[in-house]
C-alpha cells in the first residue's frame, strides 16, 4: 500500500516529476513529461503497477523499514534519507538533473557507518502499470521496451531478475558510494549516454543554488517561501513555461470517495497567481517565459479562453478513467485528462488580466501583443460578463452567478483600464469605465445578504463561498468596508472546521449536492491562507499570524503541502505537491512580513 500523502518528497527536473516514499520507494513517475503515462503507479494501485524501492534490506514477510532521518540538501531539490539499521547507518541521494538529453532518475547510496545490506528492487510497468515491458540486456545494459518507450536502467552493481522485477542485493561500507540510474528514450531511437551521477550531482547542485540567489525575500519566513518557491520551479514545465497544478492525478479530495482529479495541466488561474508570486519574489524569467506560454497557447482564439491547457498549449484534454488501477485507498476512480477543461469559468479573464498587469507594472519588457490579448478578452467579457458559469472550483452542477466570477470580470476590466490609462493601450476608455461601474453595481445588489451581512456564493443564494475573502485583495472593495468585514466573519462562522481552517463552500445544502458530486471534502488550504491575508488586511495581525503559522504546521517535513487538509483524518488529502496552496503561502508571508506580524 503506499504511504500517506504526507511521506512523500517531491523532486524532479522542470519537465516531469516523481515522489519518493519515507521507506525510499518511488511509487509515481511519468516520463517524459509531468503528463505522459507512468512507469511507475503504485500510488494509485498496488507495487504490481510499478515502484522502485532502494532501502536497507528485510525480510520478505516484513514491511521495508522507513528512514530516520530525510531532508533537502541545502535550498535545492536533492532529497537525502538516512535510515539507522541494527548494522550501521546509510544515506540514500535522490535527485533528476535538470535536463539537457534524457529524461534521468539517480539514486546514490552512501554508507555512513557499519556495514548495512541493501537492495534495489525495480519494477517498471509502463501505461499507468497496465504494460509489463520487455526487460533485456543492451551492451551490459539492463533496457526495458514496450511500444514508444525505453527506460535505460545502469549500475555498477550485479542485477538479476526474478518475478518480473529487477533486483540487486548489496552491502554498502563507510565511504561506499554506489549509484542507480534510470534513462528514458524513446525506443526506435539509441541509447542514451551513460549516466555520470556524481558529475550530475554537483550540477544539479548548482543549479538550484545559483536559482535560489535570484530570491528577493529576506524576511522571517524565509525557509517556507524558499521551499514553495522550489517546489513552484519544480512544477514548471521548462520547454514551454506552463506551469502545472500538481505532478499527479486522483489523489483524493476524499478519501475512498470519487473527487478525484488529473491536476498534470496548466490552469490559467494557477499559473497566473503562480507568476503573480514569482514576480514578487524575483523570478522575472520565469514570469516572461510563463507569458510567451500564455500568448502561444490562447493564439488564434483569445475570445475562446479554455480554463487549462495542456503544458505545451494543448487543447484537447480529454477525460478518461483507468479501470485496472483501485485508486490511492481504494479512492476510484483514477482519472486521466480532464474534462473541465472547456467549461465557462469567467474568472479566469480576471486572474489573467491580472497576472498581465502585474508583469507590466514590475518592469517586465513590454510586449504587444500581451496587450492586444488584453483587450480582446475585455471585448469578449463586455458581451458575457453577465452570463452564468460553472465558477472557480469547477462545479459540475448547473451553472450559475457566481459572485467571485463577477469581481474577477471587474477585476479584468478594472486592470485594462490601468493600462490605458497608462498610455500603453489603446481602447474605449469611458465605455470600459461604465462597464466597470455597472459590473460593481451588479454583484453588489444582487450578490451581497443585507440582512446577514455578507456577500454569498451566487446571486440568490444563502450559500458561503471561500473566493469572497479575494474582494479585498483585488480592491473591489477596501477592507474596512462592512461588507468585507461582515462576509470574513461569515465566512469564519460557516464555513470554519474545528482546527480553524476553511473549507471552500458547503459540498451540501439539504438533500442537494452543491457542486454536482457526492461525499465531502477537506480544508482547502489555499481558502485557509486567504482568511489570514484578509484578517492582517483588517487589523486583526495577531489572528492572521496565528492561522498563517499553523497552516506552516501542516506541511510535511520536508515543507510540501497538498491541496487540503482532512481534519477528521488529520492528514493531508488531494494531489501533491499542489502549486495552490504554496502559492498562497508565499503571498501571506510577504504580507505578514510588511506588516511585521510575526513573533520573535
Amino acid at each position: 500500500m503506499a504511504g500517506r500523502i504526507e511521506d512523500y518528497a517531491l523532486i524532479g527536473d522542470m519537465q516531469t516529476a516523481a515522489l519518493v516514499c519515507r521507506d525510499g520507494t518511488v511509487d509515481w513517475l511519468c516520463l517524459p513529461r509531468f503528463d505522459s503515462h507512468a512507469i511507475f503507479a503504485g500510488l494509485l494501485g498496488t507495487e504490481e503497477h510499478g515502484f522502485w524501492r532502494l532501502g536497507p534490506a528485510h525480510a520478505a514477510d516484513a514491511e521495508p523499514p522507513t528512514a530516520a532521518r530525510r531532508t533537502y540538501r541545502g535550498d535545492s531539490l536533492i532529497l537525502e534519507s538516512e535510515w539507522d539499521t541494527s548494522r550501521g547507518t546509510v544515506r540514500v541521494t535522490d535527485f533528476m538533473p535538470p535536463r539537457d538529453g534524457a529524461p534521468q532518475l539517480i539514486r546514490i547510496v552512501e554508507g555512513v557507518s557499519g556495514r548495512v545490506p541493501m537492495r534495489s528492487a525495480l519494477r517498471m510497468r509502463f501505461s499507468y502499470g497496465r504494460v509489463v515491458p520487455w526487460v533485456h540486456k543492451h551492451e551490459g545494459r539492463t533496457v526495458a521496451v514496450a511500444g514508444p518507450d525505453s527506460v535505460w536502467f545502469d549500475t555498477d552493481c550485479e542485477t538479476y531478475g526474478k518475478s518480473l522485477t529487477t533486483y540487486s542485493d548489496f552491502t554498502v561500507a563507510p565511504g561506499d558510494r554506489i549509484a542507480f540510474t534510470i534513462s528514458w528514450e524513446p525506443s526506435h531511437k539509441q541509447p542514451p549516454p551513460l549516466p555520470e551521477p556524481e558529475q550530475s550531482l554537483e550540477a544539479t547542485e548548482d543549479f538550484w543554488r545559483e536559482w535560489v540567489e535570484h530570491c528577493t525575500y529576506h524576511g522571517p519566513y524565509r525557509e517556507a517561501v524558499i521551499r514553495s518557491l522550489i517546489t513552484l520551479k519544480a512544477l514548471t514545465y521548462a520547454p514551454t513555461g506552463g506551469i502545472v497544478a500538481a505532478p499527479t492525478t486522483s489523489l483524493p479530495e476524499d478519501i475512498g470517495g470519487v473527487r478525484n482529479w488529473d491536476y498534470r495541466y496548466t490552469w490559467l488561474r494557477d499559473a497566473a497567481i503562480t507568476l503573480s508570486s514569482l514576480l514578487r519574489t524575483g523570478y522575472r524569467e520565469e514570469a516572461r517565459a510563463w507569458r510567451e506560454w500564455l500568448l502561444r497557447a490562447v493564439a488564434g482564439d483569445p475570445e475562446n479562453l479554455q480554463i487549462m491547457y495542456g503544458i505545451a498549449g494543448e487543447r484537447e484534454l480529454g477525460e478518461a478513467e483507468l479501470d485496472w488501477l483501485p485508486g490511492y485507498e481504494n479512492s476510484g476512480p483514477v482519472r486521466v485528462g480532464n474534462g473541465a477543461a472547456h467549461q465557462l469559468q469567467l474568472d479566469v479573464y480576471g486572474e489573467v488580466t491580472e497576472a498581465l498587469h502585474l508583469a507590466h507594472m514590475t518592469g517586465l519588457s513590454r510586449n504587444d501583443y500581451a496587450s492586444l490579448l488584453q483587450l480582446k478578452l475585455i471585448r469578449y467579457l463586455e458581451q458575457h460578463w453577465d452570463e452564468p458559469d460553472e465558477g472557480i472550483w469547477e462545479v459540475r452542477g448547473p451553472r450559475r452567478h457566481f459572485v467571485h466570477s463577477k469581481v474577477m470580470a471587474w477585476v479584468a476590466v478594472d486592470r485594462t483600464i490601468k493600462l490605458i490609462e497608462s498610455g500603453d493601450a489603446d481602447g474605449p476608455l469611458e465605455k470600459w469605465r461604465e462597464l466597470r461601474d455597472d459590473i460593481h453595481r451588479d454583484v453588489c445588489e444582487k450578490g451581497y445578504d443585507k440582512e446577514r451581512n455578507t456577500f454569498t456564493q451566487s446571486y440568490g443564494s444563502k450559500e458561503l463561498d471561500a473566493s469572497l475573502l479575494l474582494i479585498p485583495q483585488m480592491g473591489f472593495l477596501p477592507p474596512d468596508d462592512k461588507r468585507v468585514i461582515g462576509t470574513i466573519e461569515a465566512i469564519q462562522r460557516e464555513l470554519s472546521t474545528s482546527d480553524g481552517f476553511i473549507l471552500r463552500y458547503p459540498t451540501t445544502s439539504g438533500d442537494e449536492n452543491v457542486d454536482g458530486l457526492p461525499g465531502d471534502e477537506g480544508a482547502f488550504l489555499a481558502c485557509s491562507f486567504w482568511m489570514a491575508d484578509d484578517l492582517a488586511m483588517i487589523g486583526r495581525v495577531d489572528e492572521a499570524r496565528k492561522l498563517f503559522e499553523k497552516l506552516l504546521s501542516l506541511r510535511n517535513d520536508l515543507g510540501l503541502l497538498a491541496e487540503e487538509w482532512d481534519p477528521r483524518l488529520q492528514r493531508q488529502v488531494g494531489n501533491f505537491p499542489q502549486a495552490f496552496s504554496h502559492v498562497p503561502l508565499i503571498d501571506t508571508a510577504l504580507r505578514l512580513t510588511a506588516s511585521g506580524a510575526y513573533g520573535g
